[in-house]
This record gives structure tokens, C-alpha cells and sequence, in this order.
């Protein structure tokens, strides 16, 4: 795999994560706790291999500007912006939320995910966004 691959396994991380993300919040709304358990695990490995990927990939390229002087301009940055900000803020959050569940103190837990669950989801959506923009457009 060479490291102009990483951008198109990236978005297929942060679309598997996205579909792990709504599966387990299905799961947990039938009461299906085993169920929920793993696909919101599988997610959070998803989302570190993806971030893996990302600093790899990063690392050996640099920044990669937008391309567009066009109208698609500001909503690529209207989409990045928040992306970057939400997914820098939201690591911490996800690790309490996975370690309140870890201690099975599921009443903090399900406080704090209702606030970090759309935030991961936002992130994931607008990393496959980002991405298409960036490199499909």
C-alpha cells in the first residue's frame, strides 16, 4: 500500500466507525448490552487505526491545501473547521465514556454519551465529507 492510499482507507475507517457507531446505538436501544458492547468498541479501534493512518499519512505529506478557488471553498472550510475542533475535543470524552462503561457506571455513562455519541458521529460523517472534497472533487 503506498501512503497516497492512506486518504481512501481513511474515509473507509471513518465510514465503518460511522456504521459501527449506529449499530451500537441501535443495539442499545433494543437492550441488546453485548451487542452494544462491541460494536462501540470495534468503532473506537476503528477510529485509532484511523488516527493511526491520518498522523502516518500526515507525517510523510504535510498539510494538502484545498485545491478549489471556487464556490465549494468556504463550505470545505465550513465543514473542516469544526471537524478538526470536534475531533481534537472529543478524544478525552470518548476514553471516559468507554472507561465509565468499563466500571459499569452505566447512569454517567449514558449522561456523558448522549453529548459525545453525536459529536463522533458529526466527526466521522465530516472526515468522509472532507475527504471527498479534498481528493474526489
Amino acid at each position: 500500500m503506498s501512503v497516497l492510499e492512506l486518504p481512501t482507507l481513511n474515509a473507509c475507517l471513518n465510514t465503518l466507525c460511522l456504521l459501527l457507531l449506529v449499530r451500537g446505538f441501535l443495539q442499545i436501544r433494543r437492550g441488546a448490552r453485548q451487542a452494544h458492547q462491541k460494536s462501540m468498541l470495534s468503532a473506537l479501534v476503528c477510529s485509532a487505526l484511523f488516527l493511526c493512518s491520518y498522523l502516518a499519512y500526515h507525517v510523510q505529506v504535510g498539510s494538502v491545501p484545498y485545491p478549489h478557488y471556487d464556490w465549494t471553498r468556504p463550505l470545505y472550510f465550513a465543514v473542516l473547521i469544526p471537524h478538526v475542533v470536534l475531533a481534537a475535543l472529543m478524544a478525552p470524552f470518548v476514553a471516559l465514556v468507554v472507561w465509565r462503561a468499563y466500571n459499569q457506571d452505566f447512569a454517567r455513562h449514558r449522561r456523558l454519551a448522549r453529548w459525545v455519541w453525536p459529536a463522533w458521529i458529526f466527526v466521522s460523517v465530516s472526515g468522509v465529507v472532507v475527504y471527498l472534497m479534498l481528493y474526489r472533487l
